[in-house]
């Protein structure tokens, strides 16, 4: 049965004559049921609501004053970035091209839903140890959002009928893992212990930037020996610690898939310290969804940011190119309308492509030799195919309730051999179910299916408007079939409305290359340490994001705006380090020695 899509132009498409969202109407301590408004029909178009104010109450919308920092885009790491340095006594602006902020973890309305644009599996909204990145973010700005807690991170529907359920509890999980390989019992222990002794160790440092010595100083002085072991796992990958342990290759499947379901690539290319992180943390800060939906978080960061004296964040500001001084130094930005705003420092959240390629935001006259060594060491991986469904639960012949067994979040593979296939809906298919936790997001007795799967650009090319809209229908069909196949009955004929977004898509409203996901390994390396931190070797000009140390998913990208604002506030003066020289020498020598890696 062909589920027609009800809008083919993209799942961004916008109404700019919409009354303003007020973020006031979202849940401010528990969720509330949302207004039950009727759902979208072919003949009631929807849109989006006009985003959270693009001007500070301070601030013209058509000229930003001068800061401290300019951070180009508005993703995770980005607003990470401006709330610690806000907090710290900076000047910050922030530029996002697009009307709403947060880049894939925002999310987009149609009447009485909110579908998140991203992920909804959101780990770092714990309120223990330092790894909560996500809440200390919102505290930098004075924010905190209500969340609720997933008792499941996810089920793994898979070849062979390997079904496994990740439990909140970290017991129960290996109980249920080993009564599927009681052979492996000791190993599947040890292997997920090793992750634990990686995490245990990040969890007792507070996490700043690798490259800033004095930190990395003191962190050694007062826990030598968490430092030791974080380095004993630093340089390795996550494949190296499982095959030490386990033999069962089917097993040995399972962990690729448990890798690549966040960082898409398998064990054998996932380090060691974000695996630690991610297979841990979801035992121990658990899995959160954010009341109110996914962009309630970026929501949030914009309004503690203009809060802040001095500081402002603009939408549909777009970056042309990163402005230089007369020594080579970063010195501002240009935007499209040829505005130009100057600041002391210039941070990009855009791609490491779309920041130092041609046409991108640095002139080919001031990109720097290393970034060739980048691109020789990590490729681009691929995007999504993704739909955002709208379902009516009374039509559905399996049960919704949480209570009956049915969990939010699914990652579905039909072939071992086609883990890392992105062509024609037939690889990974990432399913979540929001609405299983949060009822507030859809109208009542509807739910929210968010589907995905790998797609590279190539798949998309060259197509007319009817062979593009034709190439969605078929990717949509085959999603929803799979899912319809080995979870829930009935789909096809309980859906609402869909609707599609392609790599297309994701590369004109995210403003990443090829819609990609992010850089992943183009061979094998040792672990994490040769993936860029956030200074460049561009005087003033600094990255974050995923695109920098530690790479993908919101958490690792808020690691990466803490560290940069980190060094980005040493090296304008604004929090001690060693002296000038010895500082350099160290940061230099450090560089040297992970490019070696």
């Amino acid at each position: 049965m062909s589920v027609p899509i009800l809008f083919q132009s993209s799942v961004f498409s916008l109404n700019p004559t919409r009354p303003p969202f007020s973020p006031s109407l979202l849940p401010a301590t528990t969720p509330q049921p949302s207004p039950r408004l009727p759902a979208p029909s072919p003949t009631r178009p929807c849109f989006l609501p006009a985003p959270i104010s693009c001007a500070s109450p301070a601030t013209s919308e058509s000229a930003s004053p001068d800061v401290d920092v300019v951070i180009i885009g508005s993703g995770m790491g980005a607003l990470t970035t401006a709330g610690d340095l806000c907090q710290k006594g900076l000047k910050v602006g922030v530029l996002e091209r697009y009307l709403i902020p947060g880049g894939s973890s925002a999310q987009f309305s149609r009447p009485g839903y909110r579908f998140d644009v991203g992920a909804s599996m959101i780990f770092g909204l714990g309120t223990e140890g330092s790894t909560n990145l996500l809440t200390r973010a919102l505290a930098t700005v004075g924010r905190a959002i209500p969340s609720i807690p997933d008792p499941v991170q996810v089920r793994y529907h898979l070849p062979d009928n390997l079904d496994v359920s990740v439990a909140r509890d970290y017991e129960t999980f290996l109980d249920n893992l080993s009564s599927l390989f009681p052979h492996e019992r000791v190993g599947i222990r040890k292997f997920y212990d090793e992750c634990w002794s990686v995490f245990n160790s990040l969890n007792l440092m507070p996490l700043r930037s690798l490259e800033e010595p004095r930190y990395l100083l003191s962190i050694f002085a007062k826990r030598p020996l968490t430092c030791f072991n974080v380095l004993r796992f630093i340089a390795t990958n996550a494949g190296d610690i499982a095959r030490r342990y386990i033999k069962d290759e089917k097993l040995l499947k399972f962990i690729d898939v448990e890798c690549f379901s966040w960082s898409v690539v398998p064990a054998d290319m996932t380090p060691m310290i974000n695996a630690g992180m991610v297979f841990s943390d979801r035992h121990y800060g658990g899995i959160n969804y954010p009341a109110g939906g996914v962009g309630r978080i970026a929501e949030e960061m914009v309004e503690g940011i203009r809060e802040h004296e001095g500081c402002w964040v603009r939408l549909r500001a777009n970056v042309k190119n990163v402005l230089f001084d007369h020594s080579g130094r970063a010195c501002g930005v240009r935007l499209a309308t040829g505005e130009e705003i100057r600041a002391r420092a210039v941070i990009s959240n855009a791609t490491r492509w779309d920041t130092f390629d041609e046409g991108g935001l640095v002139p080919t006259e001031h990109v720097p030799e290393a970034e060739n060594r980048f691109r020789d060491r990590y490729i681009k991986s691929p995007s999504f195919c993704s739909a955002h469904i709208a379902v009516r639960e009374k039509d559905l012949k399996v049960s919704m309730r949480a209570e009956d067994g049915m969990d939010c979040h699914h990652i579905m593979l039909d072939n071992w051999d086609d883990m890392e296939v992105a062509e024609d809906a037939r690889g990974t298919l990432f399913v979540s179910i929001p609405t299983i936790l949060d009822k507030s997001i859809a109208p009542e007795g509807m739910h929210i299916f968010h589907v995905f799967t790998p797609s590279w650009m190539h798949e998309w090319k060259g197509l007319s408007s009817k062979e593009y809209k034709a190439k969605k229908q078929r990717m949509l069909d085959t999603m929803v079939s799979r899912l319809e196949r080995e979870l829930v009955e009935g789909l096809s004929s309980a859906i609402e409305f869909a609707e599609v977004g392609s790599p297309r898509t994701h590369r004109r409203y995210l403003g990443r290359v090829d819609g990609s996901y992010g850089p992943v390994a183009g061979k094998r390396l040792n672990g994490l340490l040769s993936m860029p931190f956030n200074r460049t070797e561009v005087d003033g000009l600094y990255c974050v994001g995923d695109s920098t140390f530690p790479g993908q998913g919101l958490n690792a990208t808020a690691f990466s705006g803490f560290a940069c604002a980190h060094r980005v506030a040493a090296d304008l003066g604004f929090i001690e380090t060693l002296p000038q020289p010895v500082d350099d020498w160290l940061t230099k020598l450090l560089g040297r020695w992970r490019l070696l890696l």
